[in-house]
Protein backbone atom coordinates (compact mmCIF):
# COMPACT_ATOMS: atom_id res chain seq x y z
CA UNK A 1 0.00 0.00 0.00
CA UNK A 2 0.99 3.45 -0.85
CA UNK A 3 2.05 6.33 2.02
CA UNK A 4 -1.44 7.87 0.99
CA UNK A 5 -3.54 4.34 1.18
CA UNK A 6 -1.61 4.04 4.74
CA UNK A 7 -2.77 7.45 6.05
CA UNK A 8 -6.55 5.94 4.50
CA UNK A 9 -5.85 2.71 6.33
CA UNK A 10 -5.06 4.79 9.59
CA UNK A 11 -8.12 6.66 9.71
CA UNK A 12 -10.82 3.80 9.52
CA UNK A 13 -12.08 3.00 12.52
CA UNK A 14 -10.57 0.13 14.17
CA UNK A 15 -13.58 -1.60 15.92
CA UNK A 16 -15.70 -3.63 13.58
CA UNK A 17 -18.74 -4.01 12.20
CA UNK A 18 -21.51 -5.19 13.58
CA UNK A 19 -22.07 -9.14 12.11
CA UNK A 20 -24.75 -11.86 11.54
CA UNK A 21 -22.67 -14.13 13.22
CA UNK A 22 -22.85 -12.19 16.03
CA UNK A 23 -25.93 -13.52 16.28
CA UNK A 24 -24.77 -16.56 17.54
CA UNK A 25 -22.71 -15.08 20.20
CA UNK A 26 -24.76 -16.91 23.06
CA UNK A 27 -23.78 -20.23 21.77
CA UNK A 28 -20.20 -19.20 21.11
CA UNK A 29 -19.76 -18.29 24.53
CA UNK A 30 -21.34 -21.39 26.30
CA UNK A 31 -18.77 -23.45 23.90
CA UNK A 32 -15.99 -21.14 25.00
CA UNK A 33 -16.54 -21.54 28.51
CA UNK A 34 -17.54 -25.86 28.15
CA UNK A 35 -14.70 -26.27 26.50
CA UNK A 36 -12.02 -23.67 27.25
CA UNK A 37 -11.22 -23.18 23.41
CA UNK A 38 -12.49 -20.32 20.80
CA UNK A 39 -12.06 -22.74 17.60
CA UNK A 40 -10.61 -26.11 16.71
CA UNK A 41 -13.41 -27.50 19.15
CA UNK A 42 -13.02 -30.80 17.27
CA UNK A 43 -9.50 -31.67 17.79
CA UNK A 44 -8.31 -33.12 21.18
CA UNK A 45 -6.28 -30.55 23.08
CA UNK A 46 -8.04 -27.81 21.90
CA UNK A 47 -9.14 -26.16 25.74
CA UNK A 48 -5.76 -23.97 27.11
CA UNK A 49 -8.01 -21.37 28.44
CA UNK A 50 -8.47 -20.68 32.14
CA UNK A 51 -11.57 -22.34 34.36
CA UNK A 52 -12.01 -18.34 35.19
CA UNK A 53 -13.10 -18.30 31.74
CA UNK A 54 -17.38 -18.05 31.08
CA UNK A 55 -17.45 -16.11 27.68
CA UNK A 56 -15.22 -14.35 25.03
CA UNK A 57 -15.20 -11.19 26.63
CA UNK A 58 -13.55 -12.55 29.72
CA UNK A 59 -10.17 -13.25 28.22
CA UNK A 60 -8.28 -10.56 27.90
CA UNK A 61 -8.64 -10.47 31.65
CA UNK A 62 -8.53 -13.82 32.85
CA UNK A 63 -5.71 -14.52 30.29
CA UNK A 64 -3.98 -11.18 31.49
CA UNK A 65 -4.27 -11.90 35.24
CA UNK A 66 -2.68 -15.46 34.33
CA UNK A 67 0.35 -13.49 32.37
CA UNK A 68 0.76 -11.00 34.91
CA UNK A 69 1.54 -13.78 37.94
CA UNK A 70 3.63 -15.65 35.61
CA UNK A 71 5.83 -12.30 34.69
CA UNK A 72 5.97 -11.61 38.52
CA UNK A 73 7.32 -15.13 38.98
CA UNK A 74 9.84 -14.79 36.23
CA UNK A 75 10.87 -11.34 37.55
CA UNK A 76 11.52 -13.28 41.25
CA UNK A 77 13.56 -15.90 39.83
CA UNK A 78 15.94 -13.54 37.50
CA UNK A 79 16.68 -11.26 40.74
CA UNK A 80 17.73 -15.02 42.13
CA UNK A 81 19.97 -15.99 39.47
CA UNK A 82 17.51 -18.72 37.69
CA UNK A 83 17.84 -17.50 34.19
CA UNK A 84 16.93 -20.77 32.71
CA UNK A 85 14.02 -20.95 34.66
CA UNK A 86 12.81 -17.65 34.36
CA UNK A 87 13.73 -17.87 30.23
CA UNK A 88 11.22 -20.33 30.30
CA UNK A 89 8.67 -18.31 32.17
CA UNK A 90 8.97 -15.19 30.67
CA UNK A 91 8.43 -17.24 27.23
CA UNK A 92 5.48 -18.51 28.98
CA UNK A 93 3.94 -15.18 30.31
CA UNK A 94 4.50 -13.38 26.73
CA UNK A 95 2.07 -16.30 25.09
CA UNK A 96 -0.42 -15.93 27.64
CA UNK A 97 -0.13 -11.50 27.18
CA UNK A 98 -0.71 -12.76 23.47
CA UNK A 99 -3.52 -14.63 24.00
CA UNK A 100 -4.99 -11.89 25.65
CA UNK A 101 -4.40 -8.96 23.34
CA UNK A 102 -5.60 -11.27 20.47
CA UNK A 103 -8.87 -11.76 21.91
CA UNK A 104 -9.09 -7.85 21.93
CA UNK A 105 -10.93 -7.05 18.58
CA UNK A 106 -10.48 -3.41 18.39
CA UNK A 107 -7.34 -1.07 19.27
CA UNK A 108 -7.92 0.43 22.40
CA UNK A 109 -6.41 0.87 25.71
CA UNK A 110 -6.90 -2.53 26.88
CA UNK A 111 -5.54 -3.94 24.08
CA UNK A 112 -1.97 -1.75 24.19
CA UNK A 113 -2.34 -2.96 27.37
CA UNK A 114 -1.88 -6.39 27.46
CA UNK A 115 0.34 -6.16 23.86
CA UNK A 116 3.02 -3.94 25.54
CA UNK A 117 3.16 -6.90 28.46
CA UNK A 118 3.29 -9.58 25.62
CA UNK A 119 6.59 -7.09 24.28
CA UNK A 120 8.02 -6.63 27.63
CA UNK A 121 8.41 -10.69 28.28
CA UNK A 122 9.84 -10.98 25.10
CA UNK A 123 12.25 -8.42 25.53
CA UNK A 124 13.34 -10.67 28.65
CA UNK A 125 13.08 -13.66 26.48
CA UNK A 126 15.66 -12.15 24.01
CA UNK A 127 17.67 -11.09 26.75
CA UNK A 128 17.97 -14.76 28.13
CA UNK A 129 18.00 -16.74 25.17
CA UNK A 130 21.05 -19.12 24.86
CA UNK A 131 21.32 -17.52 20.94
CA UNK A 132 21.06 -13.83 19.80
CA UNK A 133 17.46 -12.85 18.76
CA UNK A 134 17.76 -9.66 16.54
CA UNK A 135 14.43 -7.48 16.29
CA UNK A 136 14.18 -6.40 12.61
CA UNK A 137 12.03 -3.47 11.07
CA UNK A 138 11.80 -2.90 7.76
CA UNK A 139 10.20 0.12 5.40
CA UNK A 140 7.57 -1.19 3.36
CA UNK A 141 5.01 1.08 1.21
CA UNK A 142 5.01 4.02 3.90
CA UNK A 143 5.20 2.21 6.84
CA UNK A 144 7.10 -0.07 8.79
CA UNK A 145 6.94 -4.22 9.08
CA UNK A 146 8.05 -6.20 11.50
CA UNK A 147 9.66 -9.92 12.96
CA UNK A 148 12.42 -11.25 14.97
CA UNK A 149 15.48 -13.61 13.44
CA UNK A 150 16.60 -16.23 15.40
CA UNK A 151 20.72 -16.59 14.61
CA UNK A 152 22.06 -19.84 14.29
CA UNK A 153 24.86 -19.77 16.87
CA UNK A 154 28.31 -20.54 15.50
CA UNK A 155 28.92 -18.22 12.66
CA UNK A 156 28.43 -18.60 9.14
CA UNK A 157 26.40 -18.38 6.15
CA UNK A 158 23.11 -20.60 6.65
CA UNK A 159 20.00 -21.09 5.18
CA UNK A 160 17.23 -19.27 6.71
CA UNK A 161 13.57 -20.66 7.46
CA UNK A 162 10.51 -17.41 6.78
CA UNK A 163 8.18 -18.63 9.66
CA UNK A 164 4.20 -17.69 8.31
CA UNK A 165 2.46 -17.26 11.95
CA UNK A 166 -1.17 -18.11 11.58
CA UNK A 167 -3.99 -15.48 12.37
CA UNK A 168 -4.01 -15.76 15.98
CA UNK A 169 -0.59 -15.62 16.77
CA UNK A 170 2.14 -13.14 16.30
CA UNK A 171 5.79 -13.58 15.91
CA UNK A 172 6.88 -13.74 19.36
CA UNK A 173 5.22 -17.21 19.47
CA UNK A 174 7.81 -19.46 17.03
CA UNK A 175 10.46 -20.76 17.35
CA UNK A 176 10.72 -21.29 21.54
CA UNK A 177 14.22 -20.20 22.52
CA UNK A 178 13.98 -23.43 24.77
CA UNK A 179 14.06 -25.54 21.72
CA UNK A 180 14.48 -23.97 18.29
CA UNK A 181 13.37 -27.00 16.20
CA UNK A 182 14.43 -25.39 12.84
CA UNK A 183 17.68 -24.26 14.32
CA UNK A 184 18.70 -27.88 15.25
CA UNK A 185 18.79 -28.77 11.83
CA UNK A 186 21.34 -25.61 11.07
CA UNK A 187 19.08 -22.86 10.24
CA UNK A 188 18.38 -18.97 10.97
CA UNK A 189 14.54 -18.41 11.70
CA UNK A 190 12.71 -14.78 10.84
CA UNK A 191 9.31 -14.94 12.06
CA UNK A 192 7.22 -12.08 10.73
CA UNK A 193 4.46 -10.18 11.80
CA UNK A 194 2.88 -9.26 8.42
CA UNK A 195 -0.14 -7.06 7.75
CA UNK A 196 -2.66 -8.18 10.15
CA UNK A 197 -0.37 -9.56 12.61
CA UNK A 198 1.00 -8.24 16.06
CA UNK A 199 3.22 -5.27 15.09
CA UNK A 200 1.22 -4.57 12.11
CA UNK A 201 -2.30 -4.72 13.43
CA UNK A 202 -1.37 -2.19 16.33
CA UNK A 203 0.29 0.28 13.66
CA UNK A 204 -2.93 0.14 11.27
CA UNK A 205 -1.39 -1.51 8.63
CA UNK A 206 -4.98 -3.34 7.23
CA UNK A 207 -4.74 -6.77 6.28
CA UNK A 208 -5.79 -7.04 1.92
CA UNK A 209 -6.15 -9.95 0.13
CA UNK A 210 -2.43 -9.38 -1.50
CA UNK A 211 -0.73 -7.14 0.61
CA UNK A 212 0.92 -10.43 2.76
CA UNK A 213 3.05 -11.48 0.01
CA UNK A 214 4.33 -7.56 -0.80
CA UNK A 215 5.28 -7.22 2.67
CA UNK A 216 7.07 -10.70 3.43
CA UNK A 217 8.97 -10.06 -0.18
CA UNK A 218 10.07 -6.24 1.35
CA UNK A 219 11.35 -8.42 4.54
CA UNK A 220 13.08 -10.84 2.52
CA UNK A 221 15.00 -8.31 0.50
CA UNK A 222 16.12 -7.06 4.06
CA UNK A 223 17.25 -10.44 5.32
CA UNK A 224 18.99 -11.13 2.18
CA UNK A 225 20.88 -7.93 2.76
CA UNK A 226 23.02 -9.98 5.47
CA UNK A 227 26.11 -11.86 5.66
CA UNK A 228 24.62 -14.57 7.72
CA UNK A 229 22.17 -15.60 5.31
CA UNK A 230 22.41 -18.04 2.28
CA UNK A 231 20.29 -16.29 -0.44
CA UNK A 232 20.24 -19.44 -2.65
CA UNK A 233 18.54 -21.94 0.79
CA UNK A 234 16.03 -19.74 1.76
CA UNK A 235 12.65 -21.86 2.36
CA UNK A 236 9.57 -21.29 3.94
CA UNK A 237 6.42 -22.89 6.51
CA UNK A 238 3.63 -21.60 7.45
CA UNK A 239 0.66 -23.32 9.45
CA UNK A 240 -3.28 -22.16 9.19
CA UNK A 241 -3.70 -18.75 7.50
CA UNK A 242 -0.20 -18.55 7.59
CA UNK A 243 0.24 -21.57 5.35
CA UNK A 244 -1.85 -19.86 2.96
CA UNK A 245 -0.05 -16.50 3.11
CA UNK A 246 3.11 -18.64 2.63
CA UNK A 247 2.14 -19.98 -0.37
CA UNK A 248 0.76 -17.22 -1.49
CA UNK A 249 4.69 -15.85 -1.10
CA UNK A 250 6.07 -18.58 -2.86
CA UNK A 251 3.61 -17.90 -5.43
CA UNK A 252 5.06 -14.33 -5.67
CA UNK A 253 8.65 -14.67 -4.80
CA UNK A 254 10.51 -17.21 -6.11
CA UNK A 255 13.78 -16.88 -3.68
CA UNK A 256 11.58 -18.80 -1.99
CA UNK A 257 13.53 -22.37 -2.91
CA UNK A 258 11.03 -24.70 -0.80
CA UNK A 259 7.49 -24.35 1.48
CA UNK A 260 5.95 -26.79 3.95
CA UNK A 261 2.17 -26.02 4.90
CA UNK A 262 -0.42 -27.30 6.91
CA UNK A 263 -4.35 -26.39 5.92
CA UNK A 264 -6.11 -23.25 4.74
CA UNK A 265 -6.19 -23.50 0.94
CA UNK A 266 -9.37 -23.59 0.41
CA UNK A 267 -12.29 -20.82 -0.03
CA UNK A 268 -12.21 -18.65 3.18
CA UNK A 269 -15.98 -18.87 2.93
CA UNK A 270 -16.22 -21.68 5.23
CA UNK A 271 -13.63 -20.41 7.74
CA UNK A 272 -16.17 -16.82 7.58
CA UNK A 273 -19.34 -18.80 7.53
CA UNK A 274 -18.71 -22.70 8.60
CA UNK A 275 -15.96 -22.59 11.76
CA UNK A 276 -15.89 -20.80 14.86
CA UNK A 277 -17.43 -17.34 14.79
CA UNK A 278 -14.26 -15.87 15.91
CA UNK A 279 -12.68 -16.00 12.27
CA UNK A 280 -14.89 -13.48 11.00
CA UNK A 281 -15.15 -11.13 14.32
CA UNK A 282 -11.15 -11.67 13.70
CA UNK A 283 -11.18 -10.88 10.41
CA UNK A 284 -13.64 -7.62 10.35
CA UNK A 285 -11.08 -6.14 12.68
CA UNK A 286 -8.18 -7.58 10.65
CA UNK A 287 -9.13 -6.11 7.30
CA UNK A 288 -10.84 -3.55 8.83
CA UNK A 289 -13.38 -3.71 7.28
CA UNK A 290 -16.30 -1.23 7.65
CA UNK A 291 -18.95 -3.34 6.49
CA UNK A 292 -19.89 -7.07 6.42
CA UNK A 293 -20.28 -6.90 2.76
CA UNK A 294 -16.67 -5.32 2.57
CA UNK A 295 -15.07 -7.89 4.33
CA UNK A 296 -16.71 -11.10 2.05
CA UNK A 297 -15.52 -8.70 -1.16
CA UNK A 298 -12.00 -9.26 0.90
CA UNK A 299 -12.15 -12.74 1.35
CA UNK A 300 -13.36 -13.80 -1.40
CA UNK A 301 -10.12 -12.59 -3.17
CA UNK A 302 -8.26 -14.76 -0.48
CA UNK A 303 -7.76 -17.73 -2.80
CA UNK A 304 -5.25 -20.14 -4.47
CA UNK A 305 -6.89 -20.09 -7.22
CA UNK A 306 -4.85 -18.83 -10.50
CA UNK A 307 -1.66 -18.56 -8.04
CA UNK A 308 -0.79 -22.64 -7.82
CA UNK A 309 0.57 -22.22 -11.11
CA UNK A 310 2.82 -19.51 -9.98
CA UNK A 311 5.07 -21.74 -6.78
CA UNK A 312 8.25 -22.63 -8.97
CA UNK A 313 9.89 -24.38 -5.89
CA UNK A 314 8.60 -27.68 -4.23
CA UNK A 315 5.83 -27.78 -2.67
CA UNK A 316 4.22 -29.43 1.03
CA UNK A 317 0.47 -29.39 1.77
CA UNK A 318 -0.53 -31.27 4.71
CA UNK A 319 -4.27 -31.30 5.52
CA UNK A 320 -6.69 -33.21 8.14
CA UNK A 321 -9.48 -35.25 6.17
CA UNK A 322 -12.36 -33.53 7.89
CA UNK A 323 -10.83 -29.71 8.28
CA UNK A 324 -13.95 -27.62 8.56
CA UNK A 325 -12.00 -24.41 6.26
CA UNK A 326 -10.28 -27.64 4.01
CA UNK A 327 -12.79 -30.18 2.06
CA UNK A 328 -10.73 -32.76 0.14
CA UNK A 329 -12.17 -32.32 -3.19
CA UNK A 330 -11.23 -28.47 -3.03
CA UNK A 331 -7.92 -29.51 -1.56
CA UNK A 332 -7.25 -31.85 -4.42
CA UNK A 333 -7.94 -29.93 -7.47
CA UNK A 334 -5.63 -27.24 -5.58
CA UNK A 335 -3.09 -29.64 -5.56
CA UNK A 336 -3.35 -30.91 -8.64
CA UNK A 337 -3.10 -27.65 -10.41
CA UNK A 338 0.52 -27.37 -8.77
CA UNK A 339 3.07 -27.48 -11.98
CA UNK A 340 6.20 -27.54 -9.33
CA UNK A 341 6.88 -30.99 -7.53
CA UNK A 342 4.32 -31.39 -4.59
CA UNK A 343 3.82 -33.90 -2.15
CA UNK A 344 0.18 -33.86 0.06
CA UNK A 345 0.21 -35.68 3.41
CA UNK A 346 -4.13 -36.17 4.34
CA UNK A 347 -4.20 -37.06 8.06
CA UNK A 348 -7.17 -39.59 8.93
CA UNK A 349 -9.91 -38.62 10.96
CA UNK A 350 -8.27 -35.56 11.66
CA UNK A 351 -9.40 -31.44 11.75
CA UNK A 352 -7.31 -28.83 11.78
CA UNK A 353 -4.92 -29.75 14.62
CA UNK A 354 -2.78 -32.28 12.76
CA UNK A 355 -1.04 -35.30 14.78
CA UNK A 356 1.16 -38.54 14.55
CA UNK A 357 2.21 -40.88 17.31
CA UNK A 358 4.02 -38.01 19.55
CA UNK A 359 1.70 -35.49 18.89
CA UNK A 360 1.73 -32.26 16.82
CA UNK A 361 5.75 -31.18 17.17
CA UNK A 362 6.32 -34.91 15.47
CA UNK A 363 4.40 -33.86 12.44
CA UNK A 364 6.09 -30.13 12.56
CA UNK A 365 9.34 -32.06 12.78
CA UNK A 366 8.59 -34.01 9.90
CA UNK A 367 7.72 -31.01 7.81
CA UNK A 368 11.06 -29.37 9.10
CA UNK A 369 12.68 -32.45 7.96
CA UNK A 370 11.12 -32.21 4.15
CA UNK A 371 12.45 -28.97 3.99
CA UNK A 372 15.75 -29.83 5.32
CA UNK A 373 15.87 -32.70 2.23
CA UNK A 374 15.05 -30.33 -0.60
CA UNK A 375 17.55 -27.74 0.70
CA UNK A 376 20.09 -30.75 0.21
CA UNK A 377 19.00 -31.13 -3.15
CA UNK A 378 17.33 -34.18 -2.76
CA UNK A 379 13.74 -34.46 -5.03
CA UNK A 380 10.32 -34.97 -2.97
CA UNK A 381 9.91 -39.01 -2.61
CA UNK A 382 6.35 -38.64 -3.92
CA UNK A 383 5.97 -35.67 -6.29
CA UNK A 384 2.61 -35.44 -7.53
CA UNK A 385 1.32 -38.04 -5.15
CA UNK A 386 -0.69 -37.83 -1.36
CA UNK A 387 0.04 -39.70 1.51
CA UNK A 388 -2.66 -41.25 3.65
CA UNK A 389 -1.66 -40.68 7.04
CA UNK A 390 -3.72 -42.56 10.03
CA UNK A 391 -3.10 -41.07 13.82
CA UNK A 392 -1.42 -44.39 15.06
CA UNK A 393 0.54 -45.97 11.76
CA UNK A 394 3.03 -45.50 9.02
CA UNK A 395 4.25 -41.75 8.85
CA UNK A 396 5.49 -40.25 5.63
CA UNK A 397 8.67 -41.86 5.33
CA UNK A 398 7.78 -45.15 5.47
CA UNK A 399 7.84 -47.13 2.29
CA UNK A 400 4.59 -49.07 2.76
CA UNK A 401 2.76 -45.94 3.74
CA UNK A 402 -0.63 -45.61 1.62
CA UNK A 403 -0.63 -43.55 -1.21
CA UNK A 404 -4.26 -42.41 -1.86
CA UNK A 405 -6.83 -40.25 -1.75
CA UNK A 406 -9.96 -41.68 -0.06
CA UNK A 407 -10.21 -44.06 3.02
CA UNK A 408 -11.72 -46.76 1.11
CA UNK A 409 -9.33 -46.85 -1.86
Amino acid sequence: MSAGEGDTARSRARSRPRLRRDDQQWIFDYVVKETGAVYHWWSDGAGTLPKSVRSHAMIPKQLGRQAQRIEALADVERAAGHDRTALDLYFGAAKSYLGAQHAVLELNDEKRFLYAGLRRCYEQVRALSPYRIEALEIPWEGTVVSGYLHLRPGGGKAPLLFYVPGCDTTCESAPSPLENLPQQRGMHVFSFDGPGLGASNMRGIRLTADNFERAASAALDALLERPEIDADRVVAYGGGMGSFWAMRFAAHDHRVKAIASKSSYGSKDRLMDQDSPRYKQLFAFLTQSRSEEELDAVMAEMTMDGFMEKIACPVLMAVGEYDLRDPLDEVYRLFDALEAPGELWVFSDQFHKLRLAGGGDTVYALMLDWLVDRLAGKAPAHPGETLYLEAGGKGPNDPAVPRKRRWFE
